[in-house]
């Protein structure tokens, strides 16, 4: 169904507006600019693209499409900018766009925009390509007789955007001039669909070819060390922002505080915090998750405190680190409390993480039947994280019942996860009950289940080292494992006796 509206011949005798020329005659309208006023061609163009302009920032695009439809039958010939105005609109909310999208299309390519004019054209890729029809995208910006900077940056973009990495690092080889935000278009692509090694690659590459990055290009630089645990690029990171114009960037200086705090740096994150000019709540929320999740939490609950006092209202982030500092301090009454702050006072409808934190706090202070009663209440289903959290109490505490109801949920929601049923299976095992250890172990390969292995990590000079149990394919394997050897040999004469549990 076109999100035009319907002319008829009763109320209009041209034919299509977004076809050919209106009937010359306007028609008083009441969105029209005042009648008995003479305006200029160029003062009705602006006028009437400021309306359509209103409606699609609202994306209200089937009111936009109207105010389109009665500019063209007002005698009102649409600028570039009008166009460039719909199709942005169309591309920030593609579900509505696709239809009008199609039609504007349709009509700048009878004017020839589409090639001859690189504004128009680079909106068509960009809409194309948030719309989830990059391949679309791709045909306009090959027909583009003009190309900016701009429309490469905006295909590559949208290659990133749907996936397709690889065309995107062929557009940007392509590229005949590269600027920072074609390097940070790759970066920061990488950096939001996880592929965090790639991003730091990439930002490597960039600082080798001599390019400036940005405050775009920091922030995800800083995303992906705080992924992957890298503190040494995120301190040379650091570095380079006290260097640069951005270094009070609120934006920037949230990100460091991220970084420092998942990378277990929680002084440094504070430091940063304390020096900032200027803050806003997510610095706040920042620090105070920052604090929580490495286990400061009265220091979590004292910037929360803190936070009110300066002006700034709370929002649900703000209490998951609250109730997470709760939690990991045994502090049950203190958390029920701020749940009920939340609720009651700050009208914060309960999300499934507040409940998480809630099911947490029980777990850990030892009261699984109250944990229970509220995972069975929550207004929404529990998801893993909310599950496994009482699983791993259940295993704490030596609940079996309770462990083997919990494994019968999360297979419901994750039927193909290994990790439930290994951990259900090493309950059994703690508490000596080799026979239903064996029974889980062969319903898992009944299932065709198999465990995956964990793996640990580490930073050496800014690379990653990952390592699986066994591993011998890392380069420097013989070093390793003569260290591995000489540390055993050292435990062993201290006295230590390794404990070893059958599961099978």
């Amino acid at each position: 169904m076109s999100l035009l509206p319907a002319i008829t011949p009763a109320s209009v005798t041209c034919p299509n507006p977004l076809i050919s020329p209106p009937n010359p005659k306007p028609q008083p309208l009441s969105s029209n600019p005042n009648p008995r006023i003479s305006l200029k061609p160029l003062e009705s163009v602006v006028l009437w693209t400021s309306s359509i302009s209103r409606h699609c920032r609202a994306g209200q695009l089937s009111q936009a499409a109207q105010e389109f439809t009665r500019m063209r039958l007002s005698g009102v010939e649409p600028n570039h900018i009008t166009f460039i105005t719909l199709l942005s609109g169309c591309a920030e909310f593609p579900s509505k766009g696709r239809d009008l999208g199609s039609l504007i299309h349709g009509y700048v390519c009878k004017l020839g925009l589409d090639k001859e004019d690189v504004m128009v054209g680079t909106s068509l890729v960009e809409m194309y390509s948030k719309g989830e029809q990059v391949e679309v995208a791709k045909l306009v910006f090959d027909a583009m007789m003009v190309k900016n900077s701009v429309s490469w940056n905006t295909m590559i973009d949208g290659y990133m955007r749907n996936r397709e990495y690889e065309k995107a690092v062929e557009v940007f080889d392509e590229m005949p001039q590269r600027d920072v935000i074609s390097w940070t278009a790759l970066i920061n692509g990488f950096a939001k669909r996880g592929f965090y090694e790639e991003a730091l690659d990439w930002f490597r590459e960039m600082m080798i070819f001599g390019v400036e990055p940005d405050y775009v290009t920091i922030i995800a630089v800083l995303t992906a060390c705080a992924n992957l645990g890298t503190l040494s690029v995120g301190l040379w990171v650091h570095r380079l922002v006290l260097k640069q114009s951005f270094r009070n960037n609120v934006r920037v200086n949230n990100s460091l505080i991220d970084m420092y705090s998942r990378c277990g740096c929680i002084e440094f994150a504070r430091e940063v915090f304390d020096k900032m000019q200027k803050r806003s709540l997510v610095s706040w929320n920042s620090i105070i998750v920052g604090f929580a999740v490495n286990g400061f939490a009265e220091e979590a609950l004292k910037y929360f405190d803190a936070m009110q006092k300066e002006g700034f209202k709370p929002d649900g982030v703000s209490f998951t680190g609250a109730l997470t500092a709760c939690s990991h301090a045994g502090l049950v009454d203190e958390g029920l409390r701020y749940f009920d702050i939340m609720k009651r006072v700050h009208k914060i409808s309960p999300r499934i993480e507040h409940f998480g934190c809630i099911v947490d706090l029980y777990s850990r202070a030892g009261k699984l039947k109250e944990a229970w009663d509220l995972v069975r209440n929550m207004p929404m289903k529990p998801n893993e994280v909310v599950l496994g959290s009482l699983l791993a109490a259940c295993r704490n505490y030596g609940d079996i019942s309770l462990a083997e109801r919990i494994v019968k949920n999360l297979a419901a929601l994750d039927p193909g996860s290994d990790s439930n049923y290994v951990l259900l299976s090493n309950i059994y095992a703690a508490v000596g009950r080799w026979v239903g250890a064996s029974k889980v172990r062969r319903r898992m390969k009944a299932l065709g289940i198999q465990k995956k292995p964990g793996f640990s990590s580490i930073e050496i000079s800014g690379c990653v080292h990952e390592f699986v149990a066994g591993d011998k394919s890392h380069i420097d394997k013989d070093s390793i494992y003569a260290m591995l050897e000489l540390l055993s040999f050292d435990l062993m004469s201290s006295g230590y006796a390794p404990e070893i549990v059958v599961t099978e």
